[in-house]
């Protein structure tokens, strides 16, 4: 009986001397880079805990909020694909250090917020600053993994979303509760602060310890370089030569609008699930800390198994159509059975656990397809197209909960979204290269 491949570590084009090479590529890049997108997912949304403490302190509306939180992306989306290409310059080294230090120092600078315009200024700077981080690293994996890989090592590095949403929330939680009786700052004010400043941290590691691409990493040989660009260089689907093709590929733009539905759904979660919980009776910051913790452990175990699944398979159209389509299904359910805490907890659990797990495998799809150049901006490009959901969705969420005083419309209309999405999935996934 032949082992699993996905138990040994194997896949199925793979052999023992390649996986030896991928376990030193995973110790040396994947912790690290899983430590730096877990800040970054945690420094775009924790103004979901901060909310609940600076809206009273500053008079804040709930459209307000949610054009603060929304106008992030508009930053991000305007500076993403020329910070990508630049990344294909001067290398990924260079890259992360500069964005984390920068948005490091933004993330923190959140605690001198006074007004609308203090808070929509930084906000759209923090977009600004991290603009290209996400993109610039599924370009840089791909310099290091095969097409065959990409999925499951997407999925590690992506856990650091779910992990934000486990950690990040008890720990924003306790830090404003335990720092509210400060008479030096208000509890958000160190919330920013304490969970900004390790980015910086991060930035100037990252100049030290990344290596651009296999051919200038010290700890492997020259033997097992050779061999590792061998096997990304078979694996690649080399159907586009450059950024301007890209452009002109209506492919791409099906694959941004349904990475816009999964993010619009992912990003509703991320800044309204706090006030949905405290909505629902809880007011203790540190339960609704917990609470706001129980759906990224879903994503998390979710994300893993479809991601396995995906790669032992090396399918990825329904691998991604059918998790995005019970994530709406999921979702409407929260709505309905609103009036049941436990009921409705569990369904948005169940509804974030399968849009993380479609996000994951989606980013295997364009990782096979686009290579050089033409990966560096396609990707930026389906991701900056596809990050105006989450500037689309915070914002009609607060608009809703400003005109009707309910979040239920808004949440439909989320549900709605992911369902479309995972139409133009089942269309889009199934792309043959030519």
């Amino acid at each position: 009986m032949n082992p699993n491949p996905s138990a040994t570590g194997q896949l199925p084009n793979g052999d023992p001397a390649l996986t030896k090479i991928y376990a030193k590529i995973n110790l040396r890049l994947l912790p690290f880079l899983l430590l730096c997108y877990f800040f970054a997912y945690l420094d775009r949304v924790n103004i979901g805990f901060a909310k609940l403490q600076m809206q009273s302190d500053l008079g804040m509306s709930d459209a307000v909020y949610g054009f603060a939180a929304g106008i992030f992306f508009l930053g991000y989306v305007m500076f993403e694909v020329p910070s990508n290409l630049l990344l294909e310059k001067i290398g990924a080294r260079k890259s992360i250090a500069r964005i984390m230090v920068l948005w490091g120092l933004t993330s923190a600078s959140m605690l001198f917020v006074t007004n609308e315009t203090s808070f929509y200024i930084l906000r759209f700077l923090l977009g600004v600053f991290e603009a290209g981080f996400a993109p610039g690293m599924i370009f840089y994996l791909t310099y290091w993994y095969s097409g065959a890989r990409m999925a499951r090592v997407m999925s590690i590095v992506m856990l650091a979303g779910p992990l934000g949403g486990m950690l990040g929330g008890p720990v924003s939680a306790w830090i404003m509760a335990t720092m509210s009786d400060s008479s030096i700052m208000a509890g958000w004010q160190w919330l920013f602060l304490i969970e900004g400043l390790p980015c910086v941290f991060l930035g100037v590691m990252a100049f030290y310890y990344l290596d651009d691409k296999p051919g200038e990493a010290k700890w492997l040989s020259t033997a097992e370089k050779a061999l590792l660009v061998q096997d990304i260089g078979k694996t690649k689907e080399t159907s586009h030569h450059g950024f301007k093709t890209v452009l002109r590929d209506p492919w791409v733009y099906l694959l941004a609008f349904a990475y816009f539905c999964l993010i619009s759904g992912i990003y509703a979660i991320a800044f309204w699930l706090p006030t949905l919980i405290s909505g629902s009776g809880i007011t203790d910051l540190k339960q609704v800390g917990l609470y706001s913790a129980i759906p990224y452990v879903c994503a998390a175990v979710f994300m893993w198994w479809f991601a396995k699944s995906s790669d032992k398979h090396q399918e990825r159209r329904w691998h991604s159509t059918l998790p995005a389509l019970f994530a709406a299904i999921a979702l409407a359910l929260a709505i309905v059975f609103g009036d049941h805490f436990a009921v409705s907890l569990a369904a948005i659990s169940l509804a974030t656990g399968f849009m993380w797990a479609a996000y994951t495998v989606f980013w295997a799809i364009p990782s096979q397809y686009l290579e050089g150049s033409a990966a560096a901006g396609g990707i930026a490009l389906i991701n900056s197209i596809g990050l105006l959901g989450g500037l689309v969705s915070p914002m009609l969420m607060g608009f809703v909960k400003e005109a009707t005083g309910s979040l239920m419309a808004g949440w439909f209309s989320i549900a709605a979204v992911l369902a479309l999405g995972a139409l133009t999935l089942l269309f889009v996934a199934q792309k043959k290269k030519k």
